[in-house]
């Protein structure tokens, strides 16, 4: 256990943090599952490719790893106008 005063409010800072991120991280893998499954709507991708931007913008989620993302989102799309 952390004895100093500021050591103290450190392990506070941190565990909202946490849990704040992994509720992020959560909310990301839920939108990620709309948009891969059969016809995904316009604005789930939309809304997926937001919450990558917020992430990112917040240093919870490494913005190459939104990049890639994004540019699979398109190529999905892309394939998808291909097959119709």
């Amino acid at each position: 256990m952390a004895n100093l005063k500021s050591s103290k409010k450190d392990v506070r800072r941190i565990s909202r943090r946490t849990a704040r991120n992994t509720a992020t991280r959560s909310k990301l893998k839920t939108l990620r599952k709309q948009v891969v499954g059969e016809n995904p709507s316009p604005e789930a991708k939309a809304a997926y490719a937001s919450a990558l931007d917020k992430a990112s913008k917040n240093n919870i989620v490494h913005p190459n790893k939104v990049a890639r993302e994004k540019a699979k989102l398109a190529k999905n799309a892309l394939h998808a106008k291909v097959r119709q």
